[in-house]
């Protein structure tokens, strides 16, 4: 902290120029990290190296410094992406890079705070809820225009699915860790984020009636099997924060004591929960892998059961993303190391698949694939149709593989 010594001697300290954008940095970063819940001013204040007190004058609330780190950060985004609204484009394939650039570099000068607004947001109230909405559709359109100027025969819904795939590649990078040189990084996301806006979309406006599959008959599921699917579907609906014990044990039929007869509390049913899907992904590869010798042939078969997957358990991989935090640290950090142990296994995959490519770099392709299942997902609504399945087929073909495959042409209406 800058100091001046006055004509008396003592010694005058002079706030920063730039304290409050420090105070904006800590608290993206701290909210990104543990979650809205999981900071205090006074943790955000020890950051910047103030008082509390400090703090609170710039802020009257911990809400008001979350919602300003919030809409911050998909400010960044917007004015990155100002140019489009400032020219006549001449060259749509070359303003779609140039966005993709643009979009990559602020992603990446955010890294370390860019899930804030990808998992966070959510916790935005009213009006604030909606200038975050605001944000993302204004950079959506702006990527759209570029798309439609190239493509004028997509409908507004495909134009969707087009630019939710480039944002959602290009956002990746802030769901994970890996490390790779930083002009690699925005080399390959500015070609995956290219590949993606690319692809010929298999019908995705039509709609077709799914086939009546009679269903197997089960027994009905175990009391702790219940528990964890029910707990699963409150969690994605309502946030693990606003789901109480009464509200899992209700949707049960049993007693909200009876619960601790399985779990220590709600956050042992979370973890029990992503270990379990952990573990049968880990299986399912080894099944995969151990079956297809082919490289390829067995990286396609990977694509397709993690899309099925995504179709039939929705609630999983947006709820790890959305409410991970919510866990122990060790339990974080034993999930992170099953989850790196599935990316290798894929990575392994695709490196076979596109030698071009250094481990380092598959492992980021992986991971904007995962991203794709989720962004993607979300925009679908999970709509479990063959159209919407084939999207995001190719989509992932795209990504991991560096084309498409010939696929079975979908039933007509």
């Amino acid at each position: 902290m800058s100091r001046t010594r006055p004509a008396n001697g003592d010694t005058v300290r002079r706030r920063p120029k730039d304290r409050k954008l420090q105070i904006a940095r800590a608290s993206a970063e701290a909210f990104s990290t543990l979650g809205f819940y999981g900071v205090s001013m006074e943790s955000i204040a020890a950051r910047v190296g103030i008082s509390a007190a400090a703090l609170y004058r710039h802020y009257a609330s911990k809400y008001d410094l979350f919602r300003d780190a919030v809409l911050s950060l998909g400010q960044q985004l917007v004015d990155a992406t100002a140019f489009v609204d400032e020219t006549v484009c001449e060259d749509p394939q070359a303003e779609l890079r140039r966005l993709a650039e643009a979009l990559i570099d602020t992603a990446m000068r955010n890294r370390e705070s860019g899930g804030l607004y990808r998992w966070e947001g959510r916790y935005l109230r009213g009006d604030d809820q909606a200038s975050l909405i605001a944000q993302m559709r204004t950079v959506n359109h702006r990527i759209q225009r570029s798309i439609r100027l190239m493509r004028p025969e997509l409908t507004s819904r495909q134009r969707w699915t087009l630019s939710t795939a480039m944002l959602s590649v290009i956002g990746s990078i802030v769901d994970h860790r890996a490390k790779l040189p930083a002009v690699q990084v925005r080399a390959l996301l500015a070609d995956l984020a290219e590949a993606v806006t690319a692809i010929e979309l298999p019908g995705i406006d039509d709609v077709t009636e799914e086939l009546p599959v009679s269903a197997p008959s089960v027994a009905e599921p175990s009391k702790y099997e219940a528990l964890l699917n029910e707990s699963m579907r409150l969690f994605n609906i309502n946030g693990y924060r606003d789901t109480g014990m009464e509200d899992i044990a209700a949707a049960v039929g049993m007693p909200a004591s009876g619960i601790y007869r399985y779990f220590a509390g709600k956050s042992d049913i979370l973890s029990a929960v992503f270990r379990r899907a952990a573990d049968r992904l880990s299986d399912e590869l080894t099944a995969i892998t151990g079956a297809i010798a082919n490289p390829e042939d067995a990286l396609n078969a990977v694509v397709d059961a993690y899309v099925a997957r995504s179709f039939a358990q929705p609630e999983l991989d947006h709820v790890y993303y959305s409410e991970r935090l919510n866990m122990s640290a060790t339990e974080q950090k034993i999930l992170r190391n099953m989850q790196r142990a599935t990316v290798e296994s894929i990575v392994e995959l695709v490196v076979a698949v596109r030698p071009e490519w250094t481990p380092g770099q598959a492992r980021f392709a992986v991971h904007a694939a995962m991203a794709l299942v989720i962004d993607l997902g979300r925009l679908m609504r999970y709509a479990n149709s063959p159209q919407n399945r084939a999207v995001l087929q190719r989509l992932l073909d795209v990504t991991l593989l560096g084309r498409y495959r010939l696929r079975a042409t979908l039933p007509a209406k």
